[in-house]
């Protein structure tokens, strides 16, 4: 006797939209895709359909499966079971057990069934039914009005209860049942006409919330359609404190565009703090271990994959190519760009753009924050100062900065905004160092979530090279711009011709230029020059450009 056989319930007569079962779904009909997910856990010679249908009965021969064929067949219960007890019983002379898979629930994989299979083997279940989860308040209705709440007598969660609703995808039976029916005395037949089936004595539930839906109507359909088109992208980014958070926070900027695919956030090794950042947003995170980071990725079996972390390497790159992956490189300089599929370069504008490589400010995506936020007009004189370099500013340089200013702004009125990012390790010493100063004019924020209310009444900044000239150029706040290494040196747009004053590297611009540089931007004739720069430059175009080139290659057949 065999281990088990699998049926598929293909009854056309009982379906909710015309030709259901021979419609395509993506591409594919839901009979032949239930035959894909049959045939990928048992041979076609333990494999049969119960049907209505000749035309279904061609796809199951064609398809190399069973299939039993009676144009009278309709079912009318929802005990499935006792509908197809023929044929059950003529399988259990031949097979132990049973599992019975429902075309109607596209999202059900052969994962899911196998996965079902072994947990019912380790219960030594009598039977496995697939179940969703459901927190619902249930009403009682008393003619035409809802009277009274059933069961919330007390309840903390305001009447809510958790049931467990079946989803008509998978149920597994052990046939040893229906032959153990049939030697005992025989039963009352239901109105019906089908005998009682004895209940097993033991049944487990298989949670399948997320694929659990059944198409019972046009909306179901429609849902469960997108949902089989959705395709797979991996971000793989890099956050900590020697390269900052720029990476992070524009990868997180760039997934909240994309909400027809699955999304999953790769962070390598030594990125702590792109773990918690990420994390905060809810996205699915995976760090990579002692593995090869292409190791990490491919597991994950990503039909896109975003890398934003530094300079990409050819082995890397050839591994993910390899793969099948397609690739978008951001900010890559490395010898793997040249393997990517699109690199968007927003920060350099040496190269010129093709229609692979993507260069300068065109490409540069502004969060939705800024784009609702009122951009500054330019006022007569210097009242408010925006001090603020990145999400980790490593070497302290707003510590710096501050005291080489906050005299001079003292003196003058002038209000400052000190903003630090979530990886700014020198909070305390800044705190003690700010209640020193007693300042009334200075002010400290960390870790904000809205970075386009620091700008907004800012007439002036002083910033590192990232992404943050950008923002404040859209936000009309010319700047002076101080690189954290050689890398950022090279980010030319922070330069006159776009309202910032470059000085070069941090490390290597002496306090007394600082101070000169500063008082020089104070003066209207200058401040309002570079702004009037600043007000020709509109970037808001921009994220669905490159969010469209990034979901175009989904879309191409080639690599």
């Amino acid at each position: 006797m065999k281990e088990r056989c699998i049926v598929i319930p293909a009854v056309k007569k009982n379906a909710v939209i015309p030709d259901q079962l021979v419609k395509k779904l993506a591409g594919v009909t839901l009979m032949e895709r239930a035959i894909h997910t049959a045939r990928a856990v048992a041979p076609g010679e333990d494999i049969v359909a119960l049907t209505d249908s000749q035309e279904i009965s061609l796809i199951c021969e064609r398809a190399g499966v069973g299939f039993h064929w009676n144009k009278d067949l309709r079912f009318t219960s929802l005990d499935i079971v006792a509908e197809m007890r023929d044929l059950l019983g003529e399988l259990a002379r031949r097979y132990e057990h049973c599992v019975i898979l429902r075309a109607s629930c596209p999202l059900l994989t052969w994962v899911d069934v196998e996965d079902a299979w072994k947990k019912y083997l380790e219960a030594g279940a009598d039977s496995l039914v697939t179940v969703k989860s459901v927190r619902q308040r249930i009403w009682n209705v008393r003619g035409d009005s809802l009277e009274s709440l059933l069961d919330s007598a007390g309840g903390t969660d305001g009447g809510e209860e958790q049931f467990l609703v079946e989803s008509r995808a998978l149920i597994i039976l052990r046939l040893a049942l229906l032959r153990e029916s049939a030697d005992a005395t025989p039963a009352p037949v239901l109105s019906a006409g089908h005998p009682p089936v004895r209940h097993p004595g033991k049944v487990i539930p298989y949670f399948l919330n997320e694929r659990s839906i059944e198409i019972q109507s046009y909306q179901d359909w429609w849902i469960c359609e997108r949902l089989l088109l959705r395709r797979h992208v991996v971000f793989v980014v890099a956050g900590y404190p020697a390269i900052g958070m720029g990476h992070v926070f524009r990868a997180l900027m760039l997934a909240h565009e994309i909400t027809s695919h699955k999304i999953t956030f790769v962070c390598t090794r030594e990125s702590e703090l792109a773990v918690e950042s990420i994390a905060r947003k809810e996205y699915r995170i995976v760090r990579q271990g002692d593995e090869d980071l292409a190791d990490t990725v491919l597991a994950l079996r990503p039909d896109l994959v975003v890398n934003d972390f530094l300079n990409t390497g050819t082995a890397y790159m050839e591994r993910l190519r390899a793969g099948g992956a397609r690739c978008v490189n951001f900010e890559d300089e490395g010898p793997g760009a040249e393997l990517a599929q699109l690199v968007v370069n927003a920060l350099y504008e040496s190269g010129q753009s093709t229609e692979r490589l993507r260069c300068g400010p065109d490409y540069f995506c502004l969060r939705d924050e800024f784009v609702g936020a009122a951009r500054n007009p330019l006022r007569p004189e210097t009242r408010t100062v925006l001090i603020t370099f990145g999400g980790t500013d490593q070497r302290d340089c707003s510590r710096r900065v501050l005291d080489i200013i906050e005299p001079i702004c003292r003196a003058y009125g002038i209000a400052i905004r000190l903003v630090a990012g979530p990886g700014y390790a020198h909070k305390d010493a800044m705190e003690a160092h700010l209640r020193a100063l007693e300042n009334p004019l200075v002010s400290f924020t960390w870790a904000t979530n809205v970075m386009s209310r620091m700008m907004e009444g800012a007439d002036l900044a002083v910033c590192s090279a990232g992404r943050t000239v950008y923002e404040l150029a859209h936000m009309r706040v010319p700047g002076m711009v101080l690189a954290h290494h050689e890398r950022e040196a090279r980010h030319t747009f922070a330069r006159p011709r776009n309202g910032f004053a470059f000085m070069g590297l941090m490390d290597r611009v002496d306090d007394v230029k600082i101070r000169n540089v500063f008082l020089a931007m104070l003066k209207q004739t200058r401040r309002a020059r570079f702004w009037e720069r600043q007000n020709r430059l509109d970037f808001t175009a921009n994220k669905a450009r490159v969010v469209g080139l990034m979901l175009g290659l989904l879309d191409k057949d080639g690599a």
